[in-house]
């Protein structure tokens, strides 16, 4: 009997290997599952690295929530933000600190947004602060190191301070929390004497005044009648150069002392501030028709003139919601009613529906006093009433925010890193005085404001032609260098009163 043949599989007895095509096939499923294990391995290997790694690496530290109490003299940097472009600002100079110091890790080094940095004031390039308000995510507890603040300040320049870090609740925002703040402009008191008789600026005035049927307030005033025929006089046969005019004026004005009645016009004038107002004149492009430009003044304060050297200084500390760069308008304003006699309702004026230009001081009298949160620190006092356990040793214990505990230590600073630097700069320079004398300069209508009358005439006000473009045949223009507040090479402001590097007042920030 045949036994019926068994149809085999082709596989079993290797026929397929004799076909080119199935060799082929299985040459490169072979090579496929070497790489895939290969691969395999290789990722095994990884994850091993890997591990390893962060094996060796530190522990990762926790982060609290905290505000920085900071200082810092503002020349040489621009400005107070962090730039992702490398410029040299307060902030960028103050995280690095912080990254070296342990407080913010390697992780977290290369982007302050990492951290939730935060502002409670914005200084723009070259203005001071005794004290300002950072907030962040920190390491309190960095190994090895038990004075976190002093290891801090050991890694900064001596312009730049750290009085000390709190802890504040998670969800702390230092701008929005931020209730209003303190600024203080120093300037030299001459700064007050009226426009010198040959100037433009006293021509313009006294013709005006002179349309109005009133005496101009400005003339005949003893300081300029004293120089008469004699120093700093325009001699038609001995006629100085413009130089040596300018260097017997600056030495006459800076042994000038202001008077009792003066500062008292000063101070009077300055109570026009107080309260809420619009301030649309006191900032760039302002539109009277816009709310936003409402402000509050809570306090004005403005010290005895103080003699250093050979200049008197006057101080005036504004205590307001917020300013929006008013600060160095609201002077100029202030100071250029009081020394031509303009009335004190000028300043309300100011606040009516007609735009005009104010001149801004220059920046380097203007520092940064503190920022205020009274607001905050009467919830946290709620909050920690409520603790059981004593408050100061409690995990949910927030400390207030007050600058005050460190006052003498910002005094100091102050006087030796800020003040010292304005009147360097001023004695080095006649800083000050060069910006009096490019006001001075000015032969057009704009500052025709300044009159006997206090009011505002139609030739000064400006055609708001939109929004945001403002414009005026000959509007008066001032040079951007006044907007620094370091200038490392003596003599870097001579020509600025003559019209050089000027810039549209209006366009200009600051």
């Amino acid at each position: 009997m045949n036994t019926p043949a068994v149809a085999k599989h082709p596989h079993e007895n290797g026929d397929d290997l004799a076909d080119p095509k199935h060799v082929k096939s299985r040459e490169k499923f072979s090579k496929r599952a070497k790489t895939q294990r290969r691969r395999a391995l290789n990722h095994d290997e990884d994850k091993d690295t890997e591990s390893s790694a962060r094996d060796l690496k530190a522990p990762r530290l926790r982060k609290r929530m905290c505000a920085l109490l900071i200082g810092y003299c503002g020349s040489g940097y621009r400005g107070l933000r962090f730039q992702y472009d490398g410029t040299s600002t307060i902030e960028s100079t103050l995280f690095s600190a912080l990254v070296r110091a342990g407080a913010i890790s390697e992780d977290n080094a290369d982007d302050p947004d990492k951290v939730n940095f935060a502002r409670a004031s914005r200084t723009d390039a070259g203005v001071h602060a005794a004290g300002n308000l950072i907030s962040l995510k920190m390491i309190t507890q960095v190994p090895g190191v038990p004075d976190v603040t002093g290891r801090i300040n050991e890694e900064l320049p001596p312009g730049i301070r750290l009085w000390e870090y709190i802890r504040v609740q998670n969800s702390f925002n230092p701008r929005t929390l931020c209730d209003s703040r303190k600024y203080t402009y120093f300037f030299p008191s001459y700064l007050l004497l009226p426009p010198k008789p040959t100037s433009e600026l006293y021509r313009v005035l006294t013709e005006h005044a002179a349309s109005l049927s009133l005496p101009s307030p400005i003339a005949a005033h003893p300081f300029w009648a004293a120089a008469g025929a004699g120093e700093g006089a325009d001699s038609p046969t001995t006629a100085p150069s413009e130089e040596g005019v300018h260097c017997t004026d600056i030495q006459r004005k800076r042994t000038w002392r202001v008077g009792t009645a003066q500062m008292e016009q000063l101070r009077t004038a300055a109570q026009r501030y107080l309260n809420t107002h619009n301030f649309h004149n006191f900032t760039l492009n302002g539109v009277f028709t816009e709310r936003s430009y409402e402000r509050n003044m809570k306090d004005i304060v403005i010290a005895d003139p103080v003699v250093y050297g050979q200049t008197e200084w006057i101080s005036v500390m504004f205590h307001g919601q917020s300013f929006m760069m008013h600060q160095r308008k609201m002077i100029s304003a202030l100071v250029l009613a009081c020394r031509t006699g303009t009335p004190p309702q000028l300043l309300e004026e100011l606040y009516g529906p007609d735009a005009v230009i104010i001149p801004k001081m220059p920046a380097l009298g203007l520092l940064l006093e503190q920022p205020i949160f009274d607001s905050y620190n009467t919830k946290l006092e709620g909050a920690n009433a409520k603790l059981l356990a004593p408050t100061h040793t409690h995990t949910d214990f927030r400390p207030p925010i007050d600058f005050s505990v460190h006052r003498e230590e910002m005094e100091t600073f102050k006087a030796r890193y800020i003040y010292e630097n304005m009147r360097m700069v001023e004695e080095r320079d006649g800083l000050f005085d060069a910006w009096i004398r490019m006001v001075d300069a000015y032969a057009g209508t704009d500052l025709l404001y300044l009159n006997p009358k206090g009011t505002i005439p139609p030739a000064a006000v400006m055609k708001n032609n939109d929004r945001n473009s403002w414009s005026r045949e000959g509007a008066f223009v001032e040079a951007k260098r006044f907007n620094a507040t370091s200038f490392p090479l003596p003599g870097q402001v001579e020509g600025v009163a003559g019209g050089q590097e000027e810039v549209s007042e209006e366009g200009e920030g600051g």
